[in-house]
């Protein structure tokens, strides 16, 4: 399970700005309550900034900001750049760069965009992540093109995760199939596969204000909670979550399922005393 940091504070829902609050200003705090307090795994540092549409933050500062995150927590760290492919094109190869011997997560290698996130990931021995829109058929022919550069073993699929009551179930079935394709002997989707979780609160129901709909204090939490164990059924490994209450209650659910016995702390991460 992953936490979601990112370099600027982006419009983020009420309930995850109350559970973070002052941190958010400085992402490698921000980091370091994911992984101290709220048992994060990984940290998927997100550089927004450098967008140019927003502001354009330079490669080498963007990638400064990545050499300290290294130094600040001591899990594995996933890099994803802005979207914008011409930018992210000089800015994962140059994150790759300065991570050489850390075997970082880049992300992400697109349809449009991956040769030069996978050749970076070759030189320096890196992990890609291979984005692709819910289809199959994207899915395999990315990975065919990845492979030509690196093994099974440096890629994570990430197929796209729909929110709850928004695609749910067509990125499910698609997760699913990779798996279950996989398992069968297709040798190019026989990889990990990732699932950006923190998309269940793209949903206007988790995160609006609605007396009708309940407090949204625990409800997007809930919503973005029910999203990812929904991805587990389907196969899911990796998990990059956005509220800690969910991310912590997906861990538990988990550790359950292989004969945990504490139970979910659901409410204790919300602040809420029962």
């Amino acid at each position: 399970v992953a936490g979601d940091v990112f370099d600027m504070v982006p419009p983020l829902p009420g309930p995850v700005k109350k559970s973070f609050g002052d941190v958010l200003q400085a992402p490698c705090e921000w980091a370091k309550l994911w992984v101290n307090k709220y048992g994060a795994d990984l940290i998927d540092l997100e550089l927004i900034s450098t967008d140019p549409y927003i502001k354009d933050t330079s490669v080498n500062q963007a990638a400064k900001l990545v050499e300290e995150m290294l130094q600040a927590v001591d899990v594995p760290l996933i890099v994803g750049g802005s979207g914008n492919p011409e930018k992210d094109a000089q800015l994962l190869p140059k994150v790759a760069e300065v991570c050489a011997g850390e075997r970082i997560l880049l992300s992400s290698a697109t349809s449009d965009m991956w040769e030069p996130v996978v050749k970076a990931a070759k030189q320096y021995n890196h992990v890609v992540l291979a984005w692709t829109s819910i289809e199959v058929n994207q899915a395999k022919e990315l990975n065919r093109n990845l492979l030509g550069y690196v093994p099974l073993e440096q890629i994570v699929i990430d197929p796209t995760s729909a929110a709850l009551g928004y695609g749910l179930e067509y990125a499910f079935t698609v997760m699913e199939r990779i798996r279950l394709a996989g398992l069968m002997g297709d040798k190019e989707l026989q990889c990990p596969q990732g699932s950006g979780t923190a998309n269940s609160w793209g949903a206007r129901e988790a995160w609006k204000t609605d007396v009708e709909l309940g407090a949204r204090e625990y409800r997007g939490p809930l919503w973005e909670c029910t999203g990812a164990l929904t991805y587990l059924l389907a196969g899911i490994d990796l998990f990059i979550m956005l509220h800690p209450a969910a991310a912590r209650t997906l861990k538990d659910v988990v550790g359950w399922l292989v004969g945990g016995k504490d139970p979910p702390k659901f409410y204790e991460f919300l602040g809420i005393v029962r």
